[in-house]
């Protein structure tokens, strides 16, 4: 049965119990309470009840909560915080955060190993987001008692005010919900920590996926407001540090039409995207109209969407729900974690799962989703948590200093220096993760790394960037075989002369120095026939010996870097230069030596005309090849030394091969240059090109001289003009043409094979068909014997030339004879005037004209079908 009531139950230590309407005879004499009877405990001096204040008796005869053990305490001083919670505006994020410091609080004023001493009271206002109503609110916290020793804004707006006019106070701020990257500036915020990560948190994030991915060049676009001017400025700084590129840097207002078309123009691949949900609707349209989407694109977005952000119904945007979900697939979020993944107990000893439930409690049942702030709670219980610890740690380091915590004021900068340094250096395991800041005072935490795959969100990854260390999955997918390619890829593809022309002419050439080969053998078998001696053999030699090297000069010019090592290159293109500037001055330069002494010789003055029979010195003639040698080689060794030849490599428009591939074919061509190439070029040919010039007209003035020292000096003649015009003609064209391999090579390797062909057939052709039809190779005197008295070839054509003359007069006089004879039969027919003249016999007439003259001596007037005497004596001369 239910007792009457309860017995009396002794105070606590250092306690006593109030009885309500009790004497204190009564209360002496008194065993049994009634029940509904309430008993309150109370404390002596300064201290205060821990455990239940007041028992009821109840109906079974116990008191309430008896197994709760009550006592006495010191009472504990008071700290204050002021908090500003905004319960509404542009981020309501109070209604979550609020309860979530109400329960931290509440835990850390019940532990005993944390500010033992002290308690933790908050004073907040709503400041609505507004930094207007805010510095109202901030105002009454600073000149409203008790003081305040910390203050804690949330809503980035507001941070910034209270945090920039806190140090005039010397006050700690300590935020719960800003992540503007502004806000990290120790200049301009001194005293500014936050649990709620900077938005620049996702950047060592995506450079690390740049990385793993190996990417080194990149592109973004934003919207044009702070928070993403910063962040992105804060990628940039991150980037160029890693050896990454951003190649484009795009960013709108409102439309991203442009923005997107310039992405595609420049040919962006990886594109880290900053802008709000609303915004990001309009980008993916636009991107979906751009076909900037598929395997190779990826876009880096932040994680802080509704999961299905891209379905929602947008009146600003002209998509299906079917295009935006193409275009958004594959596409990579980065999203800060503010509840810990892992299933630990922190400085709290609440699990995040454990914590959430308490939380959910906490609010009554109300949906989360149209709760604000409920992402970031753990963030303001972290804070709570983050301040309660660094003050424990500041009371030891005060009491040594012979300071307390209470007696912080406006006026103290020491203990604010030391929560400063505590806070600073904060270190443990919350709710929302490892809690640590960084030297801005931000807080360090772990990223999320999700991607969208078949329409939903899927976690491919964490990064904790205070320890960089990325915990990966391996679960993300992929359009195409793998991740895209940063850039289109650019294979480089040397350029390399056709083979089968290189064999072509290469064969023209071997002729040509075989046909070479045996002019020169020939001229040196014959040098002592004396019409191969009055040809100057030696010079001859020359020639031949020059025009075999400009022709072994043809294998070097269609030599490339198929044939030989990038380091040999420069070796080929000694060859080239040498053999080519070399045979020239020996093939043209001999050539040249005999027109010009032949110009020299028979062009002077009449009075010298007896300086032709002297004798002909061949030294002279060798020296002045010798001198035209010599200026190639000085020249071309000058050249070399100063400024030798080297690789360079020129570049072609990119092309784009056949087939679906995401590479481009870049044309490459290797050229033989000097850093001067045109200087050493313009002196070259100004010089070759005035001794080509000179020699054409010298050939041109020596056309009509014959003489039988140089006997074969119009030969010479006609093969300098094929020379010079062949030169003149390729020299510019094979310069115009550099850049194509093939018609470079053609003109330059055939001008070369038929400026040697010409000249070899010139001069040495017409020697030995002599030689062979007369056989004057056999001995001197037989040469002697069959050309007679005269050995030159110009004497002979000159006699057969007077011998024609001679034929052709003899025909005319016989005609002439003719006629006279008619005339004379005419002058007999008539009869003289005055006197009769008897009839003679034409046949009496003597076929001489010696007695011609007595014919006319009777009248000089006779009729017009006579001749006049004078005219006779014409028809004989």
């Amino acid at each position: 049965p239910d007792a009457v009531g309860c017995a009396i139950i002794r105070p606590p230590r250092d306690g006593g119990i109030r009885y309500r309407g009790l004497t204190q005879e009564q209360i002496r004499s008194v065993q049994i309470l009634p029940v509904d009877y309430e008993i309150e405990y109370i404390c002596r001096g300064n201290r205060v009840i821990v455990g239940p204040k007041v028992r009821k008796c109840l109906p079974n005869g116990t008191w309430t909560d008896i197994t709760l053990r009550s006592r006495c305490r010191e009472c504990k001083k008071k700290l204050y915080i002021g908090a500003l919670f905004p319960m509404s505006g542009g981020w309501p994020g109070g209604q979550a955060c609020l309860p979530s410091a109400q329960m931290a609080l509440e835990l850390v004023n019940k532990r005993t190993d944390i500010l033992p001493d002290y308690e933790l009271e908050m004073i907040y206002y709503d400041s609505k987001c507004d930094p207007g109503e805010a510095t109202k609110l901030l105002y009454d916290l600073l000149y409203t008692e008790p003081i305040k020793i910390v203050l804690m804004p949330g809503c980035s707006s507001v941070s910034t005010l209270v945090a920039e006019a806190a140090r005039m106070w010397n006050l700690i701020v300590l935020s719960y919900g800003s992540s503007s990257p502004a806000l990290s500036n120790r200049q301009r915020f001194p005293t500014f920590f936050r649990t709620h990560p900077s938005a620049t948190l996702h950047n060592p994030t995506r450079v690390q996926l740049f990385q793993k991915w190996k990417w080194t060049k990149i592109a973004t676009i934003q919207q044009t407001t702070e928070v993403f001017t910063s962040t992105l400025d804060d990628l940039e700084q991150r980037v160029k540090e890693a050896g990454i590129e951003i190649s484009v840097r795009q960013s709108f207002l409102t439309d991203p039409a442009v923005a997107v078309k310039n992405l595609k123009r420049q040919d962006a691949r990886i594109i880290v995207g900053l802008f709000y949900e609303t915004e990001a609707r309009k980008v993916f349209c636009e991107v979906f109209k751009e076909k900037l989407y598929g395997k190779k694109y990826v876009w880096f977005l932040i994680g802080w969407y509704a999961d299905n952000w891209f379905k929602i119904k947008d009146p600003s945007i002209d998509c299906s729900v079917e295009n935006m979900t193409e275009a958004v697939e594959g596409h990579v979020t980065t999203e800060i974690v503010m509840l810990n993944p892992e299933t630990v107990r922190g400085a709290s000893n609440l699990t995040s799962q454990e914590f959430l439930a308490q939380l959910m409690s906490r609010l009554g049942g109300k949906n989360p989703e149209e709760t604000g702030g409920f992402q970031e709670a753990p963030l303001a219980y972290d804070a709570v948590w983050a301040l309660a610890l660094a003050l424990n740690k500041t009371v030891g380091a005060l009491k040594a200093k012979g300071r307390r915590l209470e007696d912080f004021n406006y006026n103290n900068q020491d203990i604010t220096a030391e929560i400063y340094r505590a806070l600073n250096t904060s270190s443990f395991e919350g709710v929302s993760g490892h809690v640590v800041f960084d030297a801005q005072g931000s807080r360090m935490a772990w990223t999320l790394i999700e991607q969208l795959q078949g329409g939903s969100y899927k976690k491919i990854g964490y990064y904790d960037s205070t320890k960089g260390n990325l915990s990966w999955y391996g679960n993300d997918k992929w359009i195409g075989p793998g991740p895209p390619a940063d850039q289109t890829v650019v294979i480089e593809e040397f350029r390399f002369l056709s083979q089968k022309l290189f064999a072509s002419v290469s064969v023209f050439a071997g002729l040509g120095i075989l046909l070479g080969i045996v002019c020169l053998t020939f001229n040196i078998y014959n040098s002592k026939v004396r019409y191969i001696q009055n040809s100057q053999p030696y010079l001859n030699n020359m020639t031949a010996v020059g025009c075999m090297m400009a022709l072994a000069a043809v294998f070097p010019l269609g030599i490339d870097g198929l044939h030989v090592h990038k380091s040999q290159f420069p070796v080929v293109c000694q060859f080239r230069l040498w053999l080519l500037g070399l045979g020239f001055s020996l093939a043209y330069g001999s050539m040249f030596t005999k027109i010009w002494w032949v110009h020299t010789v028979f062009t002077k003055k009449d009075e010298k005309k007896e300086k032709r029979k002297q004798h002909l010195e061949p030294w002279k003639l060798y020296a002045t090849v010798g001198v035209l040698l010599a200026v190639d080689v000085l020249s071309l060794m000058i050249w070399q030394i100063v400024d030798p030849l080297h690789i360079t490599v020129e570049k072609f428009t990119k092309e784009a091969p056949k087939g679906d591939l995401d590479v481009l074919i870049q044309p490459l061509l290797e050229h033989c240059s000097s850093k001067k190439m045109n200087t050493w070029l313009g002196v070259v040919y100004g010089y070759k090109g005035l001794l080509l010039l000179l020699g054409i007209f010298l050939a041109y003035e020596t056309k009509s001289v014959s003489t039988e020292k140089i006997n074969d000096h119009r030969a010479v003649g006609m093969a300098i003009y094929n020379v010079a015009v062949l030169c003149m003609i390729t020299a510019p064209v094979t310069m115009i043409l550099s850049s194509q391999q093939d018609a470079s090579f053609a003109f330059a390797s055939l001008a070369i094979v038929f400026s040697v062909y010409i000249t070899l057939v010139v001069l040495f052709i017409p020697k030995m068909r002599r030689l062979i039809t007369r056989g004057e190779w056999q001995s001197e005197q037989q040469d002697t014997m069959k050309t007679g008295s005269s050995t030159n070839n110009n004497d002979e054509e000159k006699s057969r030339q007077l011998e024609r003359e001679n034929r052709e007069l003899q025909k005319i006089i016989q005609e002439k004879e003719v006629r006279v004879s008619e005339l004379r039969n005419q002058l007999s027919l008539l009869p003289p005037p005055g006197y009769p003249i008897p009839p003679s016999d034409n046949h009496s007439l003597p076929p001489s004209f010696s007695n011609s003259s007595s014919l006319y001596q009777a009248d000089s007037k006779i009729s017009r079908n006579h001749c006049h005497n004078s005219r006779l004596q014409l028809l004989y001369k």
